[in-house]
């Protein structure tokens, strides 16, 4: 191994078999709970911020912020192809401080329109994340699986941080302090990030990659893919229905017990934390277990849950709630583990970024359903789609091809 010159940084060649330094991956990992944190302040707060554009209902403030979810997959497909051909590092650098900014900006906003375009900028830095962070993160890692199942802990405790900060934010400071403060937080990361990550040697593309875990023909990559993007689409459809509705579920389900707003997040904050955990135990499995069987279990065991959700009221609700969230968000490590598992680490953004652009372009209507949804039908049928939705999703891994086959 050649010897590093004093003072100069490590180029990524240069890395130890088992990936970046510690420090690198701390920041991976604390930029996944920033991206998801920040796109779900709105949705925690939007009952505040309605009432301060003058909106009678959430219902009808919440599809102002569809831009920003169609942006998070959109530009997906973009950020992919940068990481791979110009360099993760950078793209990284790029996420961090993008997210800061326009997460200020929102707060600046003085009327729903305004806030929509500031959300929609904040939709565009969130992209990067997925197709570019992720794969940095898996680069020469033995465990990936592991690695994967302990990035989406950090993530959905992002999600839990924009419940229970928001709520208290919001109650003490306002709803713009919910936006300013991890704002200011997230340029702080890009900063530490941009001194202690090591330059690239060379953009991925350029390289030799990291190769598939698991061999395929052309004709079981396509069918792969087609699975790893369906799934993908039901996944992320689940996961906008009830990450950007729960807030307002459990204030309507408590409704006359508990209506604080700082104890909802609480409540909520404590849900998306426990069931944050059951990305740790999916990863660990998915490293030993039959992938495509876990796959389909992981997919069916959502379903009950989310029909007995959709008939019970305050802590038997809090029980059912905590039950489906553990389950969509066991599910999430899946998508990421095949792209690691079926595709070379020259190709990872890209094949990434276009699967998140298919799959979050499409989600995206979930965020924008949803106020006119419950608005029309209630929380219960609502809750009776997502099990229809877990069921097709449930069929569509069945399709994922069998890695004996895959082998052979």
């Amino acid at each position: 191994m050649t010897e590093q010159v004093q003072g100069t940084p490590a180029p990524v060649a240069m890395l130890p078999p088992n990936g970046f330094p510690a420090s690198v991956n701390l920041m991976l990992n604390l930029g996944h709970a920033i991206d998801h944190m920040f796109l779900l302040i709105f949705a925690t707060a939007v009952s505040t911020i309605a009432l301060d554009f003058g909106f009678k209902n959430w219902t009808d403030l919440m599809p102002y912020s569809v831009g920003a979810f169609a942006l998070f997959g959109l530009g997906a497909l973009p950020a992919g192809r940068l990481g791979d051909l110009w360099g993760r590092r950078q793209m990284m650098i790029i996420f961090f401080v993008g997210m800061g900014v326009s997460a200020i900006l929102v707060a600046l906003t003085q009327n729903h329109w305004q806030l929509a375009a500031a959300l929609t900028l904040l939709g565009a830095f969130a992209a990067i994340y997925h197709p570019v962070g992720i794969p940095m993160l898996v680069q020469n890692v033995p465990n990936p699986g592991a690695v994967i199942g302990l990035n989406g802990l950090v993530g959905n405790l992002g999600i839990a941080c924009a419940a229970v900060v928001t709520g208290f934010l919001v109650k003490w400071i306002g709803w713009r302090a919910a936006f300013v403060i991890p704002g200011v937080v997230s340029l702080i990361c890009g900063l530490i990030f941009a001194l202690k990550c090591p330059q690239e040697a060379h953009a991925p593309a350029k390289g030799k990659g990291g190769k598939a875990a698991v061999a395929l023909t052309p004709q079981l990559l396509a069918r792969a893919f087609a699975v790893m993007t369906a799934a993908a689409i039901t996944s992320s459809l689940l996961f906008n229905f009830t990450t950007n509705g729960n807030a307002q579920l459990l204030a309507e389900g408590f409704r006359g017990v508990v209506e604080d707003p700082a104890m909802l997040g609480i409540l909520l904050g404590a849900i998306y934390a426990i069931a944050s955990f059951a990305q740790i135990v999916v990863g660990r499995l998915i490293d030993r277990s039959p992938f495509k069987k876990l796959q389909v279990w992981i997919s069916v065991f959502q379903i009950p849950f989310l029909i007995i959700a959709a008939y019970t009221q305050h802590w038997f609700l809090f029980v059912a709630l905590l039950a489906v969230m553990i389950f969509v968000f066991g599910a999430i490590p899946f998508t990421d583990a095949m792209i690691v598992r079926y595709v070379d680490d020259r190709l990872r953004s890209r094949v990434a970024g276009m699967r998140l652009t298919v799959a979050f372009g499409f989600s995206s209507a979930a965020v924008w359903l949803l106020g006119p949804l419950v608005k029309s039908v209630g929380f219960a049928t609502l809750l009776w789609i997502m099990a229809g939705i877990a069921t097709v999703k449930a069929l569509i891994v069945l399709w994922l091809p069998d890695e004996p086959e895959a082998k052979r």
